[in-house]
């Protein structure tokens, strides 16, 4: 979740209440934008990347399984299937999936402070796993669109402490 001003790294100081603040608390300052442009871009980009998908444009709750030919959600942890909701879990990786528009993401989220290495799920012979969000990667390597994404080599990421990542299936 975003709030104005948070692609520039905006920051109300903890305060949930600045709306009714009429100070720095809540005031915009505009000559961050052109400093934190990297965060912009990244923001713009993950913006634009998320409305081109029809899984985002879901209007009802996506159903918990496998291989359903209705948008799906799969949860995983480091191992395939095998999420981890413990109290102390510091890692969540998930599946999304539009079979009917061919629209395939895997999302890892890392918030342990050392890396870890996640496996991904199999895909067919004609896809491969393609990176587009890698937070640990400095700008503008942390968002790549689809066409130009780097593939990704091997069955599992490895994830760096406290990133997010994202990866596309895509044919080629």
């Amino acid at each position: 979740m975003l709030l104005m001003g948070d692609e520039n790294r905006r920051t109300q100081r903890g305060n949930n209440n600045a709306y009714c603040q009429d100070n720095e608390l809540s005031w915009v300052d505009w000559s961050k934008v052109e400093k934190h442009s990297d965060l912009l871009h990244f923001v713009k980009a993950l913006i634009q990347f998320t409305q081109s998908l029809q899984i985002f444009e879901q209007e009802r709750v996506l159903s918990v399984t496998y291989g359903s030919h209705e948008p799906h959600l799969v949860w995983h942890g480091v191992q395939l299937g095998q999420p981890d909701w413990s109290n102390n879990s510091h890692s969540l990786a998930f599946s999304l999936r539009h079979p009917e528009r061919g629209e395939h993401l895997h999302i890892i989220l890392n918030a342990y402070w050392e890396p870890l290495q996640f496996e991904l799920p199999l895909l067919g012979s004609q896809e491969r796993w393609y990176r587009i969000v890698d937070t640990a990667l400095p700008s503008p390597d942390d968002f790549c669109e689809p066409k130009v994404a780097s593939v990704v080599e091997s069955d599992a990421y490895r994830a760096e402490g406290r990133s997010s990542v994202v990866l596309m299936a895509i044919q080629k």
